[in-house]
């Protein structure tokens, strides 16, 4: 959601603060703002509504002069898009600046009592009872000062703070809101996320819940809620700073589909090895505890839940372990029946999407062991599983996520036949047809991605139709559901995913004339019945464009268009048939002139309920 970033040092803190923040433009935002101690000694605050480019512009008219500065860009909560309601927020004589991720959810007690106590609000936000609190409890220490406001804060939160009494000092802390710290030569950064930084230090502390960072000239130091100095491991970032750029694209969600195929192959790499044991990386859980598990729960949001309804036919299928799959923000509320016998695998691409974590904690609280599945190293979940499966995607930048879907279909496989593995449901020759078909994605998922201008001629020709619907069944359900998913998240068209099977039990009522039909009959085993299924539609005027396998061409009778994808086992098609989906949603928003990285209303990861 919102982005946080922090500077001190020796250059301009307004360069590097815009700079930061244009990295974090993926997580989603409606305002941006900078907060500068200048070179008087003064906080001069700069804030607007809009893009980053409106504040961009704000700073050539009125430049502002100082080595030190917290920046933000807001996903409004609580209170309208506004410049008023924009970060930072400072307290009434201006000496105090904060920029705030999360939720308070305690901020209208504190807002009442502070007015009792003489404190007045220009804004309808929670944070702004941040700076008062500190100011309330500033008696010339921020530090303590910051450390005794927390301690009132009910909520999540990762915060930047600078003061004009203490106009060296930054002071920055974090609770269920991502916070990273850089370490350059002579210069210190705080920040929501690692893009925010690579153009300055690879080398950052991974902060913990209630951890605090003090920044001055002479570095930074790590104190606990006690104010006791913490020691840290210095991680080093080994990805390229390319990474998070667009490497020639027009958009980063076109470059982040091309890079499928080695994202698929790197996140196989040292799990699946021909004739070798699958390997699940540190992951501790032995044959006894697979043994023991009596049920398991997937549980996400969003992409990440589809990902979770692939595993669940996987795991089922092969290790013959009951699964359920459920919404996280469903799940945390339902009072779910869990024990030492169950195992909850969380799927998560950021590792800090709120709903997610709070299912884990769950969980963990009623001693059920916990299997992370996610892509980003030192993130909160991946710190407080039991254990941690990485999906090797790289940094994700596009709103909508494409190569960490299919990563972590990768990872719900390797999980599946580990499982299957330790418990004996299948045999080595079985387990090794798997992987050797595993092994062949990479190369099967270039193949489709060579033959996208098809998939771009149809979304050209269909682009302005305000209803599509997608069908399928078994697998093909759940990738249809994710392909329905990326067309409403990025092109705006109402999209609706079914069941083909409950076709008559109510959907074919929206059928009409003309009417766009995404079907996919990817499963051999349902072909038939899927192709019946079709049949239904197309009688009804429905424009059907079909995906099968290669060597189905008899559909070629019953639809308008059909596209193949490459041929492989039932169980891994999922992988192949959801980038073509992909495909036509991107040309879809492109031949609209829709934002396809940035879609309206939506952010990248969703860091507060």
């Amino acid at each position: 959601m919102c982005g946080i970033v922090g500077y001190l040092g020796k250059k301009q803190a307004t360069t590097v603060l815009v700079d930061g923040l244009s990295k974090l433009e993926y997580r989603g935002y409606d305002s941006a703002g900078v907060a500068v101690i200048t070179e008087d000694g003064s906080i001069d605050v700069t804030k607007c509504k809009g893009r980053l480019a409106n504040l961009e512009g704000k700073l050539e008219v009125t430049p502002v002069h100082g080595n030190i500065g917290i920046g933000h860009t807001r996903w409004a909560t609580h209170g309208e898009p506004s410049d008023v309601n924009s970060h930072p927020h400072s307290n009434a004589n201006g000496t105090i600046s904060v920029v705030h991720n999360g939720i308070i959810e305690n901020y209208i007690q504190l807002r009442e009592w502070l007015t009792e106590e003489g404190y007045s609000f220009k804004s309808e936000t929670d944070t702004e009872v941040i700076p008062n609190l500190v100011d309330y409890y500033y008696n010339g220490d921020l530090v303590e000062a910051v450390m005794n406001a927390v301690k009132k804060l009910e909520g999540s939160y990762a915060i930047g703070v600078v003061c004009s009494n203490e106009p060296g000092k930054l002071v920055a802390v974090r609770k269920d809101s991502p916070l990273i710290v850089g370490l350059g030569d002579g210069e210190y950064f705080i920040a929501s996320d690692i893009p925010a930084v690579l153009n300055y230090t690879r080398d950052i502390y991974l902060l913990e819940d209630k951890e605090f960072v003090v920044m001055d000239e002479s570095g930074v130091t790590l104190l606990d809620l006690e104010g006791n100095k913490v020691e840290k491991e210095v991680y080093h970032v080994t990805w390229d700073a390319d990474a998070a750029e667009k490497g020639g694209y027009e958009h980063f969600m076109a470059k982040e589909i091309h890079e499928q195929p080695k994202v698929i192959k790197d996140t196989m790499t040292s799990r699946i090895i021909k004739n070798e044991k699958i390997r699940l990386d540190d992951i501790t859980i032995t044959k006894e505890q697979i043994k023991n598990i009596d049920k398991i729960y997937i549980v996400a949001c969003g992409t990440a839940y589809h990902a979770g309804l692939i595993g669940k036919n996987a795991i089922e299928k092969l290790a013959r372990i009951p699964v359920e799959v459920e919404v996280a923000s469903e799940f945390r509320y339902r009072d779910p029946i869990i024990n030492e016998k169950t195992l909850m695998i969380v799927v998560s691409q950021s590792g800090e999407t709120a709903d997610t974590l709070a299912a884990l904690r769950e969980a963990k609280r009623q001693n059920a062991r916990v299997i992370a599945v996610t892509n980003v190293v030192g993130s909160s979940i991946s710190r407080e599983a039991d254990d941690v499966l990485y999906t090797w995607a790289g940094p994700e930048i596009a709103v909508a996520s494409t190569k960490a879907y299919v990563t972590q279909l990768i990872a719900m496989y390797i999980i599946a036949l580990f499982f299957a593995e330790n418990k004996g449901t299948l045999s080595n020759e079985e387990i090794e047809a798997i992987k050797e078909e595993m092994l062949l994605l990479p190369e099967k998922a270039e193949k489709l991605l060579q033959n996208e201008e098809d998939i771009k001629a149809f979304a050209e020709e269909n682009h302005m139709h305000k209803d599509m619907f997608f069908l399928g069944r078994g697998l093909d359900y759940a990738v249809a559901m994710e392909g329905s998913l990326k067309l409403k998240e990025i092109s705006y068209i109402h999209s609706e995913a079914y069941a083909a099977g409950e076709l008559k039990h109510g959907p074919i009522a929206l059928i009409e004339d003309g009417t766009v039909v995404i079907a996919l009959a990817t499963q051999e085993s349902l072909f038939e019945k899927m192709v019946s299924n079709i049949k239904e539609v197309k009688t009804r005027g429905a424009n059907v464009l079909a995906f099968a396998m290669e060597g189905h061409t008899e559909i070629e009778k019953t639809v308008d268009t059909a596209k193949y994808i490459p041929r492989t086992i039932e169980l891994l098609a999922p992988v192949l048939s959801v980038i073509p989906l992909q495909l036509l949603s991107y040309y879809t928003s492109i031949a609209k002139g829709c934002d396809v990285d940035k879609p309206r209303n939506l952010a990248k990861s969703v860091t507060v309920e």
